[in-house]
Formats: C-alpha cells, structure tokens, sequence
C-alpha cells in the first residue's frame, strides 16, 4: 500500500508455503538459461505506476518498466546521472531546469518518447503522488522542442534532481494514460503496461508474480543484459529464505529482515550487500501523541527517550545490523549532523524529569501508565522495540502496555486520526529532506487522517521557517546549516525517541555480475546485470 508495505510479512499456512515452494520449482527449471533471472517480490503490488503510488511494492518494479529522466549510480553517489535526459542545466537563478533528452529512445510500444511524454508525466505526478513536496514547486513544464523540456519553478528547489530519478518519476506514455480518465485508478496501471524503461511487462499476476522481458528497443546500447525477470511474491521471509537455499532464486533487491539476511550469510553460493539504499534511508522511532497528557510535555518525552537503550537494540535485537539513529536525518547522507543530544542510556535522569514533570510514583512505584502501538508485520524494527520498553520504562516508573494491531490499515487510523499515546514505527528520508523529512515535522502538514504526515502533532515555527529556507537554498553549505539548526531542535523538543537506521540488505547469487549498489537500494533499473 505504501512505502513501508515492502517490509510486510504476512504469516504464511503450511498449505500456502507448499504452494509457493511448487511455484519456484517451475520458475528454477525456466532459470537455467542465462537470460533469466529470478527474483523475491516480498508483497503484493497493487499496481506498477510510481507515478501515483510511493513505496518499494510498486517502485522497484517501476524502476525497471519505466525510465526517469535522470539515475544514481555507484556505491555512495550522490550525485546525479544522465538517463532520459542526456544533459541538464539550472537557469534564471535554479527557477528553470532545462533537460536535453536522447533522441533515440522509445516506449514499449515503439512511438518516440518526447518532451511532452517528460512534460506530461511531471505534471500527473505532481497531481497525484501523495508527496507533494516533490514537485511542489514545479508551475509548468515548457516543451520548445521533442527533445528539450525545461522546468519552470516557482522557488528555487534543490531537492528536484532525486525527484528526478527512477523512484519518484517514471516517464509515462502520454498517448496512454493522456485519454481523461483518473491516473490513480487507471486500467493501463496494471494491464497491458506501456513503459519505456529495461523492462516490459508479460505476465502480471499480483499474488503470484510479475514477468518482464527484455525490451529490445531500449535506448542505452546493449542493455539489458538479462532477457526475462521472472519476480516470485513471497511474503514469508522464511519462504524467500527456502527459494535461496534451493537457488530457485537468485536475488532481492531490497531486504529488511536482519534475522534472515544474517541466515543467507552462510550460503556460499550467496552475496548480501548491506551497503546501498541511503537515499531510501528508513529510520526507526517511538512516535509521541504531543495532544495528550502527559506526552503534550517535552519533559516526558526526553524521559522516555533518555530509558531507551539503543546500544541494546542496535547490538542484541538486531545482531549489529542496524546504526543508532540520533535524530530526524539518516547517518551518513549529505545534510546529516550528530551534533544533537544522543540521549544515551540515564535512568537517573530520565526519572528527575519525570519528577520535575510532577509525575511522582504512586502505588507500586507507578506513575501513569501508557499504551504502545507498532506498526504491523514489522517485528524487527517495531514489535519487538515495543515490547522491549515494556520492562525498560517500568524502572522509571511507566506502565507501559503493548497493543497489537489486527492490520495496517486499524494502525494507520488509529495513528492518523490520534487515537493513540505512543506508536512504534518510522519513515524514509527518500534521498532529500523536503521529500521524505518535512512532512513529518511541517506544522502545515498536520492532516487529520493522512498517515505519515505530521501525525505528532508537532509545532515549531522556528523550525517550520528553518525548513522553508533550507527548501530554497541553493548554496549545499548554507543549507546544510539550516538542516543542522533543524536536527537540534527537533531532538530537543523529542517528538519521537529515535531508535535506530533500519537494515538494508540486497542478495545476490554469485553467479551475476554488475549487480547494482546505489543510493537508491531497490529503486535502481536492473539493466546491467548479467551472468
């Protein structure tokens, strides 16, 4: 459903895992041949258009049916690289960005893709992808030639070069989805697909598999490598675990279990890369009600923080797999600063805030009692945390409770509507902060219903002005203060104890060659991939 559906393990019957297994076997015999490759879709996707759809469900198969104007590639990148458009240039002060398309790429379908293919897409993405930031800035797209599209913004928008890439702007077929009806619900999203990326779409059957082949019009020379993706949905991870141990299977781009990525360590026959994906940069927190009592108190809020031991977490939860997150920007991406309070482990501290909060202990040492949520089918960077601060806030004094949620759809009510005390979850960065950090902290973004929003319920006007200049200025150095200022006080004022960077791992068999490490993890085309 979103960006977090990716890590969704639903609990597979016997019955079903018998099923899945028999489904791999056929695929492994297809695999033989070196210009197939198998790969784990880890839940369903509804659909394959990015354009109005956020999360890895739907974006790594994208990324391989649709091309974006621009990629990212190579092991900590950062910096853009050509792919639709050939070149790229800032003009009028960054209020125009003008892109010099290839002239000799195509969709699936065989018509030319043009500036007003580039044209069109920008526009319905930026009018039905739920991040709006993205492309908030974008007034119109001008279209002067089939090769030239230039941008024209209404601010300067330094974040627009990521939102140019394969995980956030697909480039469709105007001639296909151009007809009136409503992109979101449009038929061509998930029948009779028309791309114009690596890959085109045979065979799509959600609960069981997507098939892409190789399109042989692609506009990069000799690319792709691989002549069949055969992608094989399976939700149980350790279903996914069985299909690499038997290698029928032979990769998945994006992994989040540290569990089962740390099992498929001992098949020699098995690369896992826990390196790549920093642009997704998922991070785990203890989100906080700020309306209710007595969480509406910084005070409680660093208590809380200050009981949590992320060392346990990070070294004994996850074996070492994941980093401690200091504050609202994942470690090591280009505007992160550790230069806040780490609030390290200090029960003594954390129980005299407690006590200048008024909070004395009441019968049995308690002195209120709170309720957690977690985001479901995440037990490793929700469930679990959740029901480890059970026993660790009852030293201070807190009688927490642990609520499970029957489904995702119950949790993100309850949370979006503030029906809850504290939740256990996280967001992703996605490569630059206006995309994926403001809309939790913008007090403009509290939208009552609307998940993964402000749902803290957080206010600042210092740091909404803080986020208003960073999200125009066009000097790396100067903005790079403004988001620094930003860390600080928002780990001060705790809206959410944060916990730690969620793993990331890609597993390949070793049999292929130029497997893709990026920025981007998952959300990269797999065009130069090979045997």
């Amino acid at each position: 459903m979103n960006r977090l559906a990716f890590l969704a393990r639903v609990a597979c019957t016997a019955l079903i895992a018998v099923g899945t297994n028999g489904a791999l076997a056929q695929a492994g015999a297809q695999a033989g041949g070196s210009g197939t490759l198998v790969l784990v879709q880890p839940v369903v996707a509804r659909h394959l258009n990015s354009a109005v759809q956020s999360g890895t469900a739907t974006g790594i198969l994208a990324a391989q049916i649709f091309a974006s104007p621009l990629r990212f590639e190579g092991d900590g990148d950062w910096n853009a690289k050509p792919y639709l458009a050939e070149t790229w240039a800032f003009q009028d002060d960054g209020r125009s960005l003008v892109l010099r398309l290839v002239k000799d790429a195509t969709f699936h379908d065989g018509k030319p893709i043009t500036s007003e293919d580039v044209a069109f897409s920008i526009m319905a993405i930026k009018a039905n992808h739920p991040f709006q930031s993205m492309f908030g800035p974008v007034e119109k797209v001008d279209t002067p030639s089939p090769h030239i599209a230039i941008i024209r913004l209404s601010q300067p928008h330094p974040a627009i070069l990521y939102a140019l890439s394969p995980a956030f702007c697909p480039i469709l077929p105007k001639h296909v989805y151009g007809d009136g009806q409503d992109l979101k619900s449009h038929p061509r999203n998930s029948a009779n697909v028309v791309g114009s990326g690596p890959f085109k779409v045979t065979e799509f059957k959600p609960s069981e598999h997507i098939i892409m082949e190789r399109h042989a019009g692609f506009f990069i020379k000799d690319r792709p490598k691989m002549d069949k993706l055969v992608w094989k949905v399976i939700p149980d991870p350790n279903a996914s675990v069985l299909a690499f141990e038997r290698k029928e299977v032979q990769g998945v781009p994006w992994f989040s279990s540290v569990v089962h990525a740390e099992q498929l360590k001992k098949s020699s026959h098995l690369l896992v890369l826990n390196k790549g994906g920093e642009a997704i940069g998922p991070l785990g927190w203890l989100a906080f009600n700020t309306l209710k009592k007595p969480f509406d108190d910084v005070r409680v809020r660093q208590a809380i923080s200050y009981a949590i031991d992320r060392e346990f977490i990070t070294k004994k939860l996850h074996r070492g797999m994941t980093k401690i997150a200091t504050g609202p920007i994942m470690p090591g991406t280009p505007m992160y600063t550790d230069r806040v309070e780490h609030y390290k482990l200090n029960l003594e501290r954390a129980n005299k805030l407690l006590d200048d909060a008024g909070l004395k202990r009441g019968d049995k040492g308690v002195r209120f009692a709170m309720q957690i949520d977690y985001l479901p089918n995440t037990p490793e960077n929700s469930q679990n945390i959740a029901e480890y601060l059970r026993p660790q806030l009852k030293k201070i004094g807190i009688e927490a409770s642990v609520r499970a949620q029957p489904d995702f759809p119950t949790w993100a009510r309850r949370v979006s509507t503030y029906e809850f005390d504290a939740t256990m979850d996280g967001a992703f960065n996605y490569g630059d902060p206006v995309i994926g950090v403001h809309r939790t902290y913008m007090s403009s973004n509290i939208r009552k219903g609307v998940i993964w929003s402000n749902t803290q319920n957080y206010r600042n006007p210092k740091v909404d002005e803080l986020l208003n200049s960073a999200a125009v200025e066009r000097d790396p150095a100067k903005r790079k203060r403004f988001y620094e200022e930003f860390q600080r006080l928002v780990v001060q004022d705790a809206p959410q104890a944060f916990t730690h960077a969620w793993a990331q791992s890609a597993i390949w068999d070793r049999s292929l060659k130029n497997v893709p490490i990026s920025i981007w993890g998952g959300f990269h085309p797999l065009d130069t991939v090979s045997r």
